[in-house]
């Protein structure tokens, strides 16, 4: 074999695998898009940063203080989409959001199954020191007043993602999608505004599916089920320390004796916050019975 032909076939190769790499970072990359350009409405006048805080000796990451929301894009390869997409709403009691177990992990699993993804910042309840986690402890044993506080948060937690389904369905070509096949997906707090957008939504912000996992169902005012409700997927653990997996059976019985198709799945073990935290426990394949819902439904 001549040295030519060789040179010309390891070029070759060189050439398909660095096409290869060029694609893998066309599709890894992240958009970051802000929901108000020109300001939320509600909250114009908070000037705190966004920050993000990491547990000591843990790979853990809060982010805490967002007043300027946002959407992370986390796109599907064509070679692969589905047309589907999901808007993420990750936990963190309107505190902080737990933004890698309950977001960024959640988008990249979607994305390896052809559904594009987005990671929504919504606003919170702002932190006065650099630890938002010790703040939310502090205020937990009067979960009564807590949750009265936080209801103006909540409320634009809630707006904030219906103005971000709203964003996603008026940009759908853009993103490679189908407008009638977004949906929204919250846990623990972010499960709340899913719960809330899924009682509340308009013609403009409906989503075409939901899943609320481990939510808190409460906080918001909640009407009946809607004659066109979404279908649900729910999942939670019995041992959940905060009790939420009694809201989801409120919830599931609720969407079914509306008549409208839900999914629920309460496992044994797995506790509250267990998100895409492997436990080597049943309940870390929640993932794949919502993929394999979606599937079922054709998204």
């Amino acid at each position: 074999m001549s040295h030519q032909l060789i040179n010309y076939r390891m070029k070759s190769k060189l050439i398909f695998f660095a096409s290869l790499f060029l694609c893998h970072l066309v599709y890894s990359q992240e958009q970051v898009i802000k929901l108000y350009p020109q300001g939320a409405p509600g909250s114009e006048n908070w000037t705190w940063n966004e920050s993000v805080m990491q547990i000591p000796g843990t790979d853990v990451r809060f982010v805490y203080n967002v007043s300027s929301p946002t959407l992370t894009v986390f796109k599907a390869d064509p070679a692969i989409a589905t047309g589907s997409a999901v808007i993420i709403c990750p936990g963190g009691a309107f505190q902080f959001l737990s933004i890698d177990s309950e977001g960024y992990q959640v988008a990249e699993w979607l994305n390896k199954h052809g559904i594009t993804a987005f990671v929504l910042k919504y606003r919170l309840s702002h932190s006065e020191t650099d630890n938002p986690f010790q703040e939310l402890m502090a205020k937990m044993p009067n979960s009564e007043k807590f949750n009265e506080e936080i209801i103006p948060i909540v409320n634009m937690a809630i707006s904030d993602c219906k103005t971000a389904i709203f964003y996603v369905r008026s940009h759908a070509d853009e993103f490679g999608i189908s407008k009638n096949k977004i949906g929204i997906m919250g846990f623990s707090a972010g499960g709340t505004v899913t719960t809330a957008v899924a009682y509340t939504y308009d013609k403009e912000n409906r989503p075409d599916f939901v899943a609320p996992i481990y939510p808190y169902v409460g906080s918001f005012e909640k009407p009946a089920v809607p004659s066109d409700a979404p279908p649900m997927f729910i999942a939670a653990a019995s041992d959940d320390m905060f009790g939420f997996h009694k809201h989801c059976i409120m919830l599931y019985n609720e969407w079914v004796d509306a008549k409208k198709q839900a999914e629920l799945h309460i496992y044994a073990e797995g506790g509250h916050g267990f998100g895409m935290t492997k436990k080597n426990l049943p309940v870390d394949s929640w993932i794949e019975r919502f993929g394999d819902w979606l599937v079922m439904l054709g998204y």
